[in-house]
C-alpha cells in the first residue's frame, strides 16, 4: 500500500492568529521550564528583552510585557487619555470595532472619535480639524490622544513620511500619539526602516508591539518611549492582572521572536506570501483587487458562486463583513507558496 508524499496545505486564511508558534519560540520556552526565576518581572529574561528592544530602537526604553494585544492598546490609551479625553482614531481601526469596549473601560469612560481616510489611514487634514474640534470646552470630551494602526486593518502601511506629518500634527495640538502595532513587523519589513524612524522620532510615545500575529504564542509588549509614563503604566498593568507572576516564559518568548531577527523574517515571509497571492490573483478574470497590499492583508471582489464554491470546498476567510462580496484574505508566517498557489487555482477554477 502506497502513502502520499504531497505535503498537505492549509486553506485558512481568515486570519494571522490561526496560525501555530515558531519552533524557535517554544525551544526557548521550553529551555525556560528548568530552575527557579524571579516572579513578576524581575527574572534575567526579561531584562534581556528590555535590552534587546532598547536596541532595535536605538535609546532607552521601558518594557511592560502583556498578554494580549487588546490589553496593551487598552492600557497604553489608559496611560495617556483622561476619563473626560478622547481618542482620535481611524474608524477602521482595532481598538474602534474589535475591542469590546476596551479602551473605554480601562480610561473610565474616554470617547473614541473615529476619523476618516484612505486605506484606513487617518487623513491628516481630517486629524488636523478633529485636534482643535471643542478643545478646552468643558461640555465636550477634550481631544487628548491620537491612536495610529501600523499595519492598518486593510493590509496598508504608514510611510514614514505619513507617521511623521500624523505626528507633527498631534504635536502641534498638545495630543499624546499611540501606535498599535499587531502587526508593526509587517510594516517595519514592509518598508525596510529602522524601528526608531517609525516610533520615537516621529513622536510615537507608546507603541503596542504585536507579536502573536507573528509567531509567538501569549506574549505581546508595550514599548515606552516616554518614560514618564512607566509608573502609571506598572500600576495599571497590575490592577488590569497583566502582571504575570511567571513572566520568565512572555520573556522567553519574546527573547527567541527577537533574536537573529526572527520578527523580521517572520513578517518578510508572510508579507511575500500575501504579494504571491495579489500576484496570482491579478491573472483571474472576475476577481477585482481592493487597496493597498502593504503588509499580509488582501482584500479582492469576487462573485459570489466563487466565495461559495471555496467555502464549500473547506476554505476559510471572511467574506461579506464589510459589503457583499468583499472577502479578505490573510497570509502568516506559516503559509507556504504551495497554499497560496492551491487557493489561487482554486479561485481560478471556479471562477472558469
Amino acid at each position: 500500500m502506497s502513502t502520499s508524499t504531497t505535503t498537505p496545505t492549509s486553506r485558512v486564511f481568515s486570519s494571522d492568529n490561526t496560525a501555530g508558534t515558531s519552533p524557535e519560540i517554544i525551544e526557548a520556552v521550553t529551555r525556560a521550564i528548568s530552575g527557579p526565576a524571579m516572579p513578576y518581572g524581575a527574572d534575567d529574561g526579561t531584562a534581556t528583552v528590555r535590552h534587546r528592544l532598547c536596541q532595535i530602537f536605538e535609546r532607552d526604553v521601558d518594557v511592560l510585557l502583556v498578554s494580549t494585544g487588546t490589553a496593551a492598546n487598552a492600557l497604553s490609551l489608559a496611560a495617556l487619555t483622561p476619563p473626560w479625553g478622547s481618542v482620535l482614531c481611524h474608524r477602521e481601526s482595532h481598538i474602534n470595532n474589535d475591542e469590546c469596549g476596551a479602551p473605554e473601560f480601562y480610561t473610565a469612560g474616554a470617547k473614541l472619535v473615529p476619523l476618516g481616510g484612505d486605506d484606513a489611514k487617518i487623513d491628516p487634514e481630517e486629524l488636523r480639524v478633529a485636534a482643535r474640534h471643542k478643545a478646552g470646552d468643558v461640555h465636550s470630551v477634550e481631544p487628548s490622544v491620537v491612536s495610529v494602526t501600523q499595519a492598518t486593518e486593510t493590509g496598508a502601511v504608514y510611510t514614514l513620511d505619513d507617521v511623521r506629518t500624523l505626528g507633527a500634527v498631534a504635536e502641534e495640538a498638545g495630543l499624546r500619539l499611540h501606535m498599535d502595532g499587531a502587526r508593526f513587523a509587517g510594516a517595519v519589513a514592509s518598508l525596510g526602516c529602522p524601528p526608531a524612524e517609525l516610533t520615537w522620532r516621529a513622536g510615537v510615545d507608546l507603541l503596542s508591539f504585536g507579536a502573536t500575529k507573528n509567531g509567538t504564542m501569549t506574549a505581546e509588549a508595550i514599548v515606552v518611549f516616554d518614560r514618564s509614563l512607566t509608573p502609571e503604566l506598572a500600576f495599571r498593568a497590575k490592577r488590569a492582572g497583566q502582571l504575570t507572576s511567571k513572566m520568565r516564559f512572555q520573556a522567553a518568548q519574546l527573547d527567541a521572536y527577537l533574536s537573529d531577527d526572527l520578527w523580521l523574517r517572520n513578517a518578510a515571509h508572510a508579507n511575500a506570501m500575501a504579494a504571491r497571492l495579489q500576484e496570482g490573483l491579478k491573472a483571474v478574470p472576475g476577481v477585482g483587487l481592493l487597496g493597498a497590499a502593504d503588509a499580509n492583508i488582501l482584500f479582492c471582489r469576487l462573485p459570489q458562486q466563487v466565495t461559495e464554491a471555496l467555502l464549500a470546498e473547506g476554505y476559510a476567510f471572511y467574506h461579506d463583513r464589510w459589503e457583499p462580496g468583499v472577502v479578505r484574505f490573510v497570509t502568516s508566517f506559516a503559509t507556504t507558496e504551495q497554499d497560496v498557489d492551491h487557493l489561487v487555482r482554486a479561485v481560478a477554477r471556479h471562477a472558469a
